[in-house]
Formats: structure tokens, C-alpha cells, sequence
């Protein structure tokens, strides 16, 4: 007997997930295989072989996230116009695929900066048409599911990408350089993947309407879209770049040499994680979710403040990924729930956009902050920003096909 107003999404005989899906998911893999053989030593290379300080690291991580972000916000309103995703995913993961291997010929700083702004171009033109694109072929009550095996996806293959990175460096210690380069071949593979295996699903299924109207217009999104906004914001201005809990490891005592295999385990907990609770959205309710995974992420960041031994850095990040995976695919599931099917592309250009208005000075403002007053200041204020953003998310009215499950019985 249920106690609840019946969700839309009512379990039925699962579906097989579509083609699409499948091939994005596999595109996740190899692009986060060249990104992760990366990212875990970037802040090494920045701040020890090139001289840059912390502030620098947050100015180009917080910069590049940033243009990743807006960006989105551009692609997802065009897709809406051409109903063709498939070219935006196809140039977006082409850009990040040739640039990540150029790090290697660079000797300064504002280079990364350069070749980072570049790889998040990138990430901006492909990710709204591709989170489009998996809800267009989709049904309602499998979005849940297709998001968490893109997110699964993802991980396993930044999971993979720091293990190969660890094994290289094991063999050809400090050959930094040569790792960066060999980023190419797992690029190269997903340009192949795409260019040869995306296709856009029929405009008949999508049922698009016309989508035209200035880009940066709200017009189509009532309060409830836009409050969920607000709170992202929120969040965001306290969500730094990872990069810093790298920083942090190191600090905690983590060599340089296992800080890839940390960053593999971390993806690991976040690709079982988003595998296992992507289905429950439609149990549990996406706005539960995300509250939940953001007073972890609250809880991790406190933590981070005090601890004070290399296993304390190991013991947060398993639990740290457990904020992404409470996350990642909730968030995506309650834009679909909020907005029109027609304005998809728009609404996960503003998703996305809402994220980049913050993160630039968000990690400017944890990077002075950690440099001026310490790491207790840093991750103290991110921890309370969390809580802020939960408040606000659960003023965020659901209409009565959205209610979240009831968990009485």
C-alpha cells in the first residue's frame, strides 16, 4: 500500500539501456583515462617543476572550470535551435582530446593556464548536448539509471587513467613530460568512438518546439528552476577545485607517487557509488539526494581542517566520493523533472552556468584563504556554504508528480 503521491517514474520491467547511452558512457571512459593519467599530478607540475604558487593553481583550475561552465550554457541553447547534439559532443571531446597531450612541450605556468582553458572549451561544448542527448533517449523512468552509468562510466575510467599513470611513473620515475604526451592515444580513440558511433535520435521521438530567443534569457523557468539555481551557486562558491585535497594529501604526508592511486580509489567509490544510487532517484527523490550528499560534503571538508596524518587523507577521500555519488545523477534528474522537454539543452546550459559563475572565485577565494589564514579558514567556510545551499534547496517547492517517495510505511 503506498503512503505517497505516486511518482511517474513507477518501477516497471526494466529497459535495456539505449545505444546512445551506452556509447557516451564508453566515451566517458577513454576521456577520463587521458583527463585522470593528468589531473592527480597537475598540482605537482604547477606548483613544484614549474614554480607556481596556490593562488596561481586556484586562478588557472578556477578560470578554466569557469569557461567550461558558461560555455554549457551557449551549447545547450544551440543544440535546442540545430537538434543535432551529435556535433557539439563530437567537436567538444575532439578539443580536449588533441590539447591535453600539448602539456608536455610546456615550461610556464600561464601555459597550463592556456592549455587548461582550452581542454574545459572543450568540456563546455560537449557536456549540455550530451546530458540532452541522454535524456532525449531516454524514457522518464531510466533516466535515473542512464545517468549513473554515465557517471560509472566516468569514474572507472578515471580510476583507470591514475593507476596507468602510477604504473609509467613506477617504471620511468619524474617523466612527467612523456606521460602527458601518451594522454593521445586514448583521445584518439574516442574521436573514432563518436565520429563513427553517436547518432542524434529521431526529431519525432525528441518532439522538439522552437527554441529560438536570446541565449541568456530565464523566460521559459518558473521560481522552482531558478531557486534550484541559487542554490547551486551557493554551493558552488564553496566547492573549490579538487586540485586542493591533492594539495591537502600531500601536506597530510601522501608522496606524489601514490597520489594517482589516490585519486583512482576516489573514482572508484564515485563510479560504484553513482552505479548503485543512480537507480535509487526515483526511490529516494533527487532533492533528498543531493541534500544528502551535500552534508557529507560538508562533513569530509571539517574533517579535511583537522586531520593531520597521510591516513586521515585516504580515509576522507573514499568518503568524499560518497557526496558524488549522491549527487551527480540527482542533480541532472531534478533539472529534467523542473523544465520542458523543448528547453532541455537550455536548462542544462544554465545547470552548468549557475556552477561556472562560482567556481572562479571559489577557488580563488580557498586558495587565499588557505595561503593567508590556513586550512581551517579554507575548508571551514566551504562547509558552511554546503549547509547554506542545503536550506535553500529544500525551500524549492515539487510539483505533485515530483514528490519524493514517502519513506514511512
Amino acid at each position: 500500500m503506498n503512503n505517497s503521491i505516486e511518482s511517474p517514474r513507477a518501477e516497471t520491467a526494466r529497459e535495456p539501456l539505449a545505444r546512445n547511452v551506452k556509447l557516451l558512457g564508453f566515451a566517458s571512459l577513454l576521456n577520463d583515462i587521458s583527463s585522470e593519467m593528468i589531473f592527480p599530478l597537475l598540482p605537482h607540475f604547477v606548483m613544484t617543476v614549474l614554480g607556481g604558487s596556490r593562488a596561481s593553481l586556484g586562478m588557472i583550475e578556477g578560470a578554466a572550470d569557469s569557461l567550461s561552465s558558461l560555455l554549457k550554457l551557449a551549447s545547450g541553447h544551440w543544440s535546442d535551435q540545430s537538434r543535432s547534439r551529435r556535433l557539439f559532443i563530437l567537436v567538444g571531446y575532439t578539443l580536449t582530446a588533441l590539447t591535453r597531450p600539448g602539456l608536455a612541450a610546456m615550461t610556464a605556468a600561464w601555459q597550463v593556464a592556456v592549455g587548461r582553458l582550452i581542454d574545459r572549451f572543450g568540456k563546455g561544448v560537449r557536456s549540455a548536448p550530451r546530458d540532452a542527448l541522454i535524456a532525449d533517449s531516454t524514457s522518464p523512468r531510466e533516466r535515473g539509471r542512464a545517468y549513473g552509468f554515465n557517471r560509472a562510466m566516468d569514474h572507472l575510467g578515471a580510476t583507470i587513467g591514475p593507476l596507468l599513470a602510477t604504473a609509467f611513473l613506477w617504471f620511468w620515475p619524474g617523466e612527467l613530460r612523456w606521460l602527458f604526451a601518451l594522454t593521445m592515444i586514448p583521445g584518439l580513440c574516442l574521436i573514432a568512438l563518436i565520429a563513427f558511433g553517436l547518432k542524434d535520435p529521431p526529431v519525432e521521438k525528441i518532439e522538439k518546439k522552437d527554441s529560438g530567443g536570446p541565449l541568456l534569457t530565464m523566460t521559459p523557468f518558473d521560481g522552482r528552476f531558478r531557486l534550484f539555481l541559487v542554490s547551486l551557486v551557493i554551493f558552488t562558491l564553496g566547492n573549490s577545485s579538487d586540485a586542493f585535497l591533492l594539495v591537502r594529501a600531500g601536506e597530510l604526508g601522501v608522496t606524489t607517487a601514490w597520489l594517482p592511486i589516490l585519486w583512482g580509489l576516489l573514482h572508484v567509490v564515485k563510479g560504484l557509488g553513482n552505479w548503485w544510487i543512480g537507480p535509487l532517484v526515483e526511490k529516494i527523490g533527487s532533492r533528498r539526494l543531493i541534500v544528502i550528499g551535500w552534508s557529507v560534503y560538508s562533513i569530509v571538508y571539517l574533517l579535511f581542517a583537522f586531520a593531520n596524518q597521510a591516513w586521515h587523507a585516504w580515509a576522507l577521500f573514499l568518503l568524499y566520493g560518497l557526496f558524488y555519488a549522491c549527487t551527480e545523477s540527482a542533480e541532472k534528474v531534478l533539472v529534467v523533472d523542473l523544465v520542458g522537454q523543448e528547453r532541455r539543452g537550455l536548462a542544462f546550459g544554465w545547470f552548468h552556468a549557475a556552477i561556472g559563475i562560482a567556481t572562479l572565485p571559489a577557488s580563488i577565494l580557498f586558495g587565499t584563504l588557505y595561503d593567508r589564514f590556513g586550512g581551517l579558514a579554507a575548508f571551514g567556510t566551504s562547509a558552511g556554504l554546503a549547509l547554506v545551499a542545503s536550506m535553500v534547496l529544500m525551500a524549492v517547492r515539487l510539483s505533485p508528480t515530483e514528490q519524493e517517495p514517502s519513506t514511512s510505511h
